[in-house]
């Protein structure tokens, strides 16, 4: 007999079907057992004579097990309408055990944030099982479709850049990998897909996006991981308010659609200059609800193309976005630029920022030579993209989002792991598989070329 799901049993009163899935809980009525079975799509009450079937008081909580039998409408006093399943039950026939379990490290039942995380993400694959992880990972994944499926109308093309490239100063420390085949060359790992998006702009591609794996070896936050997705995007031939206002309607939907027990506070949103965020709300991602029902969205724009330092110059948002300035200006007064830059923030959180870029290689020059480059430095690290930009590149743009940033804000939750798979504990530790880890083996590092150096030679 093919196995329908819990949710799918509604349909089937008075009728034979096979279920399959964990046991959540089993209760004990005088003579009856009353066992509730969980599958992807919810719980399923199964009543069980224990002199009908045989095994039936051997079950353990989070044993996988099959289960045979009539469904039945429930009485009217035992109807549970906080469930799908919740006006009908099973009579169990047969029980057949697929696998026995131990009993767990952590309960299932409850949101689990009242268990330690270290616990939690050592048996994540448990953790998981909770309806809350699974509502979150349900919710991530519907997202994510939607987001595929409104780009592609608007002639967007899904578009995979490497995760092994070069290092280049863009803010944050780069994870490096050793190549084997190149002795003292090294990779690393994507801090974001910016150079490899603009240069698909100079391939004609015009409109990019793709859901992009990042790495950044940072201090972690409760809404950073050392790994993380963006959905980032990048478009030919426009200004910024192209951007922002495809950006709106992408918005707009996804919370109708995906989110619709959400409310968004004010549409179109808010355009707010950087100068006047700091003033009054003394943030550039200010919190503009009036209550905590409410999604306040609001861009950011006109961001100082420059931030001092006491060593000199770093970018605001990045080298490549396009200052608001000739290279004289540039060059001259570099405190006074202003960028094309714009944030998207939500509740007081910054989900999602980009640029209208630089096409112009003089004026990327320019930019480099006031974050302190020198040319030679310049070329070695930038060289490709400059190359690129005499071949013909059109004016582009465009913006990035933290899709778990989103979803943290969406869904209600304080900190990012809580939709996420398996991220990494806050001190950037992976508990379930043992990273980082230090067992590897010395033929693997005399390959890679490398040495470690014990903590009293560093």
């Amino acid at each position: 007999m093919k196995r329908i799901l819990n949710e799918d049993t509604v349909k089937k009163v008075g009728e034979k079907v096979s279920v399959c899935g964990w046991v959540d809980s089993i209760r004990a009525h005088g003579k009856i057992l009353f066992l509730d079975l969980r599958d992807r799509s919810g719980v399923l009450q199964i009543v069980v004579n224990p002199k009908e079937i045989n095994n039936a008081e051997d079950l353990r909580g989070e044993w996988v097990v099959e289960v045979v039998g009539e469904v039945k409408e429930r009485p009217e006093n035992m109807i549970n309408q906080e469930i799908v399943t919740g006006k009908v039950e099973m009579k169990a026939e047969a029980i057949k055990i697929l696998n026995q379990a131990e009993t767990p490290p952590l309960h299932v039942a409850g949101d689990g944030k009242e268990i330690n995380e270290e616990v939690r993400m050592k048996y994540r694959y448990i953790d998981i099982r909770r309806r809350r992880m699974q509502r979150n990972l349900r919710k991530r994944h519907e997202a994510a479709h939607f987001f595929r499926k409104f780009l592609t109308k608007k002639g967007f093309i899904e578009v995979e850049t490497p995760n092994l490239t070069k290092s280049t100063p863009e803010g944050a420390r780069d994870f490096l990998v050793p190549s084997r085949k190149q002795p003292g060359a090294f990779y690393a790992l994507p801090q974001s897909p910016q150079q490899y998006k603009q240069l698909l702009m100079v391939g004609g591609v015009e409109r990019y996006f793709q859901f992009a794996r990042c790495f950044r070896d940072e201090d972690i936050r409760a809404d950073r991981q050392a790994e993380f997705t963006q959905l980032d995007m990048e478009m030919s031939f426009v200004e910024r308010e192209d951007v922002l206002d495809l950006v709106e309607e992408m918005f707009i939907k996804v919370v109708e659609e995906v989110f619709p027990d959400k409310k968004i506070k004010e549409k179109p949103f808010p355009r707010i200059s950087h100068e006047k965020a700091m003033k009054k709300w003394g943030s550039d991602r200010p919190d503009l609800r009036d209550n905590e029902d409410e999604l306040a969205f609001a861009f950011v724009v006109d961001f100082p193309m420059f931030e001092k330092f006491e060593k000199g110059f770093r970018a605001e948002h990045h080298p490549f976005t396009k200052p608001d300035a000739s290279i004289d200006e540039i060059k001259k007064n570099p405190e006074k630029i202003s960028a094309f830059q714009y944030d998207l923030v939500l509740n007081g959180e910054e989900i999602g920022g980009g640029s209208i870029r630089s096409h112009d290689p003089d004026i990327l020059e320019a930019v480099f030579e006031v974050l302190g480059h020198e040319k030679e430095e310049i070329r070695a690290k930038f060289g490709h993209l400059l190359d690129a930009f005499k071949y013909g590149v059109p004016p582009h743009g465009g913006i990035a989002f933290g899709f778990e940033r989103f979803l943290m804000v969406l869904l209600d939750e304080e900190n990012i792991r809580e939709v996420m798979a398996f991220p990494k504990t806050g001190d950037g530790r992976g508990l379930m598989m043992g990273t980082p880890s230090k067992n590897i083996e010395k033929d693997q590092l005399k390959e890679l070329h490398i040495n470690v150096l014990e903590d009293d030679e560093e």
